[in-house]
């Protein structure tokens, strides 16, 4: 046992009791939060316009602070962008994490000296959690791979400007450094394909324990390396016991992933974004993921039915429910406030609060008043597949069909298999009775014959990461949107 394996269990017996002590405490914790946040901003250009200093409960901070996306931000962001300080923060933000928006074009989300230690303790925290909960740390001993973006970056006006994972990838700890992998220049690599081939070549005669990333660009990694040695990733990563990943429901590719493994490996799932890092798996095997109540970011959750109302009713952590859907509100020590990140969960645990992903606000087909979200695709797709067991998916996202040339309309499911069904049309069939099962709406529209039942049209293999590729949306923190409410994703990337 090396050295890090060991020092790692005491450090992990540290890191979860100082856990369970704020966790434990939730409503305090949130309200200690809340108050550092107002009070440290109280004399910002977005603090003053808001009257931070009259506040003084969350009412009042709901009745002064509007809930806003990244357009709301806009124009503070443009300000800090010109080296202006005390907008948003006190003082300059050290990074901008540089994110692809839908309808803002790039984003620019600031990341202060304050928030920058939050991102890189959740990840942490989360393997330490493995470690307490498991009793496997050798896996530190030996060689880590994180699929990241570049850590390239730009300077404007004193801020670096650059791709998270890229900005925390400077950040690693010290002890970590000696057996990450891909090197620093290999990471740089801009082009994905080329990028790949170049971590290939660094990593597949090396001791791999951990690989991180994105699980569909993880698959493609697995997929390359296969063609290469026409081997399991078992037999080439003879150590290989852990997979990190976050980004994406793990669900849909779960079975191909651990069928080029050749065999099950543990998982821990982590919730990071921009905007802060959010939530991670703090126990393995339970359901859920441990939302950060301590890393200084304050919470509000809207129900999902009055997101984009006028007075929406905000609640905190001590007023949700479990398994209701909400739209995440975050308010974070980097100058966000009443900041709609564009996600929806739901609490899986109150004790303590565990929250599953459940969609994104403006990803959901209602074409027709249906309102299907991510979670129930994903679920619909899963359910279906277990009775087709020789059927396996790479990829897959869905879109309504509003005018077909002739009969109703439908939804319309673009996979990618990796194996297909024997029988396309029985798959069809079982997919649309598991959508009818999980959304009342959709069974209403189908009995009352306004949609005709789903239509499945199988994409040909490699058709997801060609269409990315089009589109300048290959590799790094990219991912296909589960469901769209229009046609603009599949016949930009799909080519229909």
């Amino acid at each position: 046992m090396g050295i890090r394996s060991i020092l790692s269990k005491p450090l992990a017996k540290w890191v979860v009791a100082k856990q369970n002590n704020w966790s434990s405490k939730p409503v305090q914790t949130q309200q200690n939060v809340f108050h550092y946040l107002v009070d440290f901003a109280q004399k910002t250009s977005f603090g003053k316009d808001h009257n931070f200093s009259s506040i003084k409960s969350h009412a009042d901070f709901c009745r002064e602070v509007p809930v806003q996306d990244y357009e709301g931000f806009k124009d503070y962001i443009e300000k800090i962008k010109q080296g202006e300080k005390d907008i948003l923060w006190p003082g300059l933000p050290i990074y901008f994490a540089k994110t692809s928006g839908t309808t803002s074009g790039v984003k620019y989300i600031p990341i202060t000296k304050e928030s920058i230690p939050y991102h890189i303790n959740g990840a942490k925290d989360a393997l330490l959690n493995y470690v307490y909960h498991t009793g496997n740390s050798s896996f530190l001993d030996k060689k880590l791979i994180f699929l990241s973006g570049s850590p390239i970056m730009q300077k404007k006006n004193g801020i670096y400007i650059g791709r998270l994972s890229g900005i925390v990838n400077h950040h690693v700890p010290g002890y970590l450094r000696g057996n990450q992998l891909p090197s620093f220049d290999t990471n740089c690599i801009e082009d994905w394909e080329t990028k790949l081939d170049t971590i290939i070549d660094e990593t597949i005669d090396q001791d791999m324990s951990l690989i991180s990333g994105i699980p569909p660009w993880v698959q493609m990694y697995f997929d390359r390396i296969q063609n290469r040695t026409n081997k399991k990733i078992k037999d080439v990563f003879k150590n290989f016991s852990l997979l990190v990943y976050g980004g994406v429901n793990f669900s849909p590719y779960q079975k191909k992933l651990m069928e080029s493994i050749g065999k099950e490996v543990d998982t821990v799932e982590t919730y990071p974004a921009s905007e802060g890092f959010i939530a991670f798996q703090d126990k393995p095997k339970e359901k859920g993921l441990l939302l950060l109540l301590n890393s200084g970011i304050f919470y509000e959750f809207i129900p999902v039915s009055q997101y984009g109302t006028k007075n929406p009713t905000r609640l905190t952590i001590g007023e949700v429910e479990l398994d209701v859907n909400y739209a995440l509100i975050m308010s974070t020590n980097a100058g966000l406030f009443g900041y709609s990140i564009g996600d929806t969960i739901k609490f899986v645990s109150k004790n303590p609060y565990r929250i599953v992903v459940t969609g994104r606000v403006k990803h959901f087909i209602s074409a027709f008043g249906e309102h299907v979200i991510a979670e129930e695709v994903e679920q619909a797709l899963k359910n279906a597949l277990s009775k087709h067991s020789e059927a396996a998916v790479t990829e897959f996202t869905v879109a309504p069909q509003v005018t077909p040339a002739d009969g109703l309309p439908y939804h319309e499911w673009f996979i990618e298999f990796v194996s297909a069904p024997k029988d396309l049309n029985q798959f069809a069939h079982d997919l649309d009775q598991e959508m009818i099962k999980l959304n009342i709406y959709y069974l209403d529209l189908i009995k009352g014959n306004i949609l005709k039942p789903l239509v499945v049209k199988v994409v040909g293999v490699g058709g997801f990461i060609e269409g990315m590729k089009k589109n300048g949306k290959l590799g790094g923190q990219n991912k296909v949107p589960r469901l769209s409410n229009d046609r603009t994703f599949v016949s930009n990337t799909l080519a229909i």
